[in-house]
């Protein structure tokens, strides 16, 4: 029996499409973790989204061929899926569990010391960051955090470029006000 050509072609195309999929996966993986994650705060809840960002592009690897910007279309796919989340929920947890800051810190040759105080200073930044209005937030933690530039940033929120770098002007100022408060504040409880 003879098996059509236009079969072969089609299971020759599966493949590279499974073999393109799994290419995302190992290499964009982290990266739509940590965004993920910066939203959720969750890390269960930040792989569940993963899982359903490359689920989405499974079902949609035909069009893979006219991406442009693999990462940057895999990371608007996986910031949708946190933020539909975070509507659905309308809630957000008021404490961050330590192992999963545990996750995001650098811990290697560090002492057990100098490991909690970089857990609390990360926790105090992160803590700083949700105090700024969502606008400028989601501009920030895309830039700083994932180090999207803001042709990329305005392209995942769907804004213009003048506006994500005028929210992102607005966010590092607010950020430097809230983060100069507390190091007066320390600096007047050691004298």
């Amino acid at each position: 029996m003879e098996i059509p050509n236009s079969a072969v072609h089609d299971e020759a195309g599966t493949h590279l499409d499974e073999q393109t999929v799994a290419a995302l996966v190992s290499q964009y993986a982290g990266t739509l973790y940590r965004v993920a994650f910066s939203v959720l705060r969750n890390a269960s809840d930040a792989e569940d989204a993963v899982q359903e960002a490359f689920l989405r592009v499974l079902r949609h690897r035909d069009t893979l061929n006219e991406v442009r910007d693999q990462r940057v279309w895999l990371i608007r796919i996986v910031w949708n899926i946190v933020l539909d989340r975070k509507r659905r929920a309308k809630t957000r947890p008021e404490t961050d569990d330590v192992a999963d800051l545990a996750r995001v810190l650098p811990s290697e040759g560090l002492s057990a010391e100098e490991r909690a105080a970089a857990a609390q200073h990360h926790a105090h930044v992160l803590g700083c960051v949700e105090k700024l209005p969502e606008k400028e937030r989601q501009v920030l933690m895309l830039s700083a955090f994932e180090e999207l530039n803001s042709v990329e940033i305005a392209a995942v929120l769907g804004i213009t470029e003048s506006s994500v770098r005028s929210r992102l002007f607005r966010a590092r100022n607010l950020m430097a006000g809230l983060l100069d408060r507390r190091r007066a504040g320390s600096k007047g409880l050691r004298e």
